[in-house]
């Protein structure tokens, strides 16, 4: 038989699961309050001040877990966006993330927030809290397919920046941003593998750069400083000269949060420090690969532009995305752990 909701009080979340090369998102379609801003940006603040009890009920134990990811759409104030979206883990709220564009795609198409799809493809205009994004849906005979999508203007901060790492002395990483900012290092740095040695060591060495740059380096962003934070670290395999073959990577961002995925604004952000380095050109396209899965992406830079005082690329990256089913949750007045919780 189909499982109905037990006799519950309280209010009712619903939400559609899917997920994009192994990372989950879980998109919340009902339930949720009215979200106050007069941008995604500011309506980014009003949930992390207002209802974040509602990320952690719906990301944390037990609904969710440790790396659980999740997407709220909301209403944009951009006339050509098709709708807005805030995106959130286990830490809080993050300004974009690749993959949950990848699976966005698909959803708005088919759950008709595109008035009218498209063959081959559908753009799909999504307002994100760093600003708006193009995704392509391929769309054929009612059923979505792959997606690539454009992202804001991605640039490097700074390359060669040495920081003070605890356990591992010092550390040259590089900075760049793609919707987020991203510390970047080779894991041969600390003996590592992104795809053979051990998740929780990459973790450590990961999160240990990541304090090291959050406390060493001040970020700025010329649009606004709400975009001027480090959302994590990612480790590479140090193949960041142009090559057909694939190229891999882990990243840890949040509270040591470990994406299953490629990293969507991961590959951006690293597209466009290999271009700032002259090691890949315009429109070459390189395949990038989790460490943690192996499923992978594909990302190029397709225009030069600027951002602010930048140089930047805008960068298009490409996955698929796949549904895994839909779910009610409840939230019992009795419950003493109703509020979620994760285990460290």
């Amino acid at each position: 038989m189909d499982a109905q909701l037990p006799p519950h009080a309280g209010a009712k979340i619903s939400v559609v699961d899917m997920h994009t090369g192994g990372e989950p998102l879980r998109i919340i379609v009902g339930g949720f309050p009215e979200v106050r801003g007069d941008s995604v940006l500011s309506k980014r603040r009003y949930v992390r001040e207002h209802l974040d009890h509602l990320r952690r009920l719906l990301m944390l134990e037990p609904r969710g877990h440790y790396d659980m990811y999740g997407a709220l759409v909301v209403k944009s104030e951009l006339d050509q966006a098709d709708l807005g979206v805030l995106f959130m883990h286990n830490e809080g709220y993050s300004t974009m993330c690749g993959h949950a564009v990848i699976a966005l795609g698909r959803f708005a198409v088919d759950y008709k927030l595109v008035k009218e799809p498209r063959s081959p493809e559908t753009l799909v205009n999504i307002d994100c809290p760093c600003g708006l994004v193009k995704a392509f849906v391929q769309y054929s005979e009612g059923k979505t397919g792959a997606v690539r999508f454009h992202s804001v203007p991605a640039f490097v901060f700074a390359t060669d920046v040495v920081v003070s790492v605890e356990g591992f002395g010092e550390v040259t990483v590089d900075i760049s941003y793609g919707g987020a900012y991203y510390a970047f290092v080779a894991a041969e740095r600390f003996g590592l593998d992104v795809s053979k040695s051990r998740t929780r060591d990459l973790v450590d060495a990961a999160t240990a750069v990541t304090n090291a740059v959050k406390s060493q380096v001040k970020l700025e962003h010329p649009v606004s400083q709400d975009l001027a934070f480090l959302y994590g670290t990612i480790l590479t395999d140090g193949k960041d000269q142009y090559s057909d073959e694939a190229t891999g990577n882990i990243c840890v961002f949040a509270a040591a949060q470990v994406d299953r995925s490629p990293t969507g604004s991961g590959v951006t952000a690293r597209v466009a420090l290999q271009y700032h380095k002259g090691l890949i050109q315009l429109n070459q396209t390189r395949v990038f690969e989790s460490g943690a899965t192996g499923s992978q992406f594909t990302g190029k830079a397709v225009q030069v532009t600027k951002c602010g005082d930048f140089p930047a690329v805008v960068v298009e990256v490409a996955g698929r995305a796949f549904y895994t089913g839909v779910s009610s949750f409840v939230q019992e007045p009795e419950d003493e752990l109703a509020h979620g919780f994760l285990l460290k």
